[in-house]
């Protein structure tokens, strides 16, 4: 299966992406975004703490974000997964992850409402 694109082709969630990884089925699509909402905040909470696991995290986010289109989120979550096994500041990164978490949520959530 070829990975999804790194940048959506609009907005935060790239709807083919998330078509793709649910074969079109709305149930299936509803069930994967809310566990996205909550997986993705519990562990955007996990990591502001930065535990020893954070590495292991990230990469959990990073594919889950991946697997709906969320490719903003992925792409950051990945760099931060790489900031902190190279040991440098990520602060940064993590202030980008909880504005692309929330800006994908937001989305998911409005998509839900929609639906």
């Amino acid at each position: 299966m070829l990975s999804p694109p790194l940048a959506p082709d609009d907005g935060p969630i790239d709807l083919q992406q998330l078509q793709r990884m649910t074969l079109g089925d709305a149930g299936l699509t509803r069930e994967v975004l809310e566990m996205f909402v909550a997986q993705a905040a519990r562990l955007l909470r996990s990591l502001t703490m930065l535990p020893a696991e954070a590495c292991q995290l990230a990469h959990t986010l990073t594919g889950s974000a991946r697997a709906i289109g969320a490719c903003r989120v992925a792409a950051i979550a990945s760099a931060l997964e790489l900031a902190v096994r190279e040991g440098g500041d990520p602060s940064q990164v993590l202030r980008e992850l909880d504005h692309a978490v929330t800006e994908a949520c937001s989305a998911i959530e409005a998509m839900l409402r929609n639906s």
